[in-house]
């Protein structure tokens, strides 16, 4: 099963992306995590660019999509919502058959993001996607100082990751 690990982040000491990261690292035989770092590469949405001639990048992130049996997200929240660039990524997605059924997990913060965590759950329904609830787990808040091999070694958040894999490699 592979999944792709989304981050909504586009920092580079993203917390969201240490999360993917060590997500990649506790991942059981069987389950391959590839973490997508390119979000930043994808032009603005545009419909006129799916009729014409669809970009590269966006023709390089729906194949990687395709590939994968399942997706794992973890965004910050700004001003109460997803951040533009995940959305925008979700925006290429739409016209996109190869997502309709995907099965997704949704990995936050415990008492975090959950404005954007609801806007991305009504973005991913209205998209025909498959939320995996076992899969969609909130860490401890103290995930969020942490980097990837800190994630691993916190035996709380070492555990819910990986169940949240389990759960989403076993959902149907």
């Amino acid at each position: 099963m592979k999944i792709l690990a989304i981050s909504g982040s586009l920092r580079s000491q993203s917390s969201n992306t240490a999360i993917l990261r060590a997500a990649q690292i506790l991942a059981a035989p069987g389950i391959e995590v590839e973490v997508f770092d390119q979000l930043g590469d994808l032009p603005h949405f545009n419909p006129d660019l799916d009729e014409v001639a669809v970009p590269d990048a966006v023709l390089r992130f729906r194949g990687m999509v395709a590939s994968a049996g399942a997706l794992m997200i973890s965004s910050p929240e700004y001003a109460h919502g997803v951040p533009g660039s995940l959305k925008n990524a979700l925006d290429w997605l739409v016209g996109d058959t190869q997502f309709a059924g995907k099965r997704v997990a949704l990995i936050g913060l415990e008492g975090r993001a959950e404005f954007a965590q609801a806007a991305l759950r009504e973005t991913l329904r209205t998209m025909a996607s498959q939320i995996v609830e076992p899969a969609c787990v909130a860490l401890p808040h103290r995930a969020r100082l942490l980097d990837a091999d800190s994630l691993v070694a916190d035996a709380d958040v070492a555990t819910l990751l990986h169940g949240a894999l389990i759960a989403l490699a076993a959902a149907r």
